[in-house]
């Protein structure tokens, strides 16, 4: 994911691309730290692995720091710079998608507690096939809005927001899957419930990758797509 962005070495300022550039390698540092948090949180539960779900959880401080570190360099650049026209919506969609990584952090801690407690309890419970499937997609989806951002690939980031679609659907069909087998056998409802949460925290993550891509369509065309149906952006971003 090197990043060939435009934004980031068309100052006449040699400072303000540094400035830029700073930032922008933070973020994308952060953004492939918490790719890896997610891929070792889904390992960690699948592989009843107790001791790498214990490192995700801590390393969530190491993201949570970048977080801090990115909005005091966003803060520094708007308050010495005062950016404009893209610079400026560069500054404001890293900002925002400053966030959408470090919640996607929350969600990969999240998934490894649940690991770690059902590896304390022995046999794995039902939904681990749902998971890992919707799990690798919403892998690929975090990947891919990280390359489109670093690249400002706007038509990778419509990728990234029609996939979101897929990962909505999928996630209802495996609750109800997942329920209709809790009221069959209620032996298993407190495990199942507990895989329930990991599906739930992946289908935010893959909320959350879907947002970032659309601050890569923001930056790239200017277009707030947030709240905006899939036929609405494509028509936006098609436009010439």
């Amino acid at each position: 994911m090197s990043p060939s962005n435009p934004v980031l070495s068309h100052h006449i300022s040699s400072q303000f691309n540094e400035d830029l550039q700073d930032v922008h390698t933070k973020f994308m540092t952060m953004g492939g730290l918490v790719e890896q948090q997610v891929a070792n949180a889904i390992h960690a539960l699948l592989d009843t692995d107790e001791n790498l779900a214990i490192d995700v959880q801590f390393k969530d401080n190491v993201v949570n720091q970048y977080e801090r570190d990115i909005d005091e360099g966003l803060t520094l650049i708007l308050a010495r710079r005062h950016p404009a026209a893209i610079d400026l919506r560069m500054v404001i969609a890293m900002s925002k998608a400053n966030t959408d990584l470090e919640r996607i952090g929350d969600e990969a801690s999240k998934i490894a507690r649940i690991a770690q407690n059902l590896c304390e309890e022995g046999e794995s419970p039902r939904g681990y096939m749902e998971t890992r499937h919707i799990g690798n997609q919403v892998r690929v989806m975090i990947h891919d809005a990280l390359d489109a951002f670093a690249r400002l690939d706007v038509d990778q980031a419509l990728k990234v927001v029609m996939a979101d679609v897929d990962i909505d659907r999928e996630y209802q069909s495996a609750t109800r899957t997942l329920m209709t087998y809790m009221i069959e056998d209620p032996r298993h409802i407190a495990r199942v419930i507990n895989v329930m949460w990991v599906l739930r925290s992946l289908e935010r993550i893959g909320d959350h990758a879907r947002n970032i891509s659309e601050q890569v369509i923001y930056m790239a065309k200017g277009m707030d797509v947030r709240h905006t149906s899939i036929e609405e952006i494509e028509q936006k971003v098609n436009q010439k």
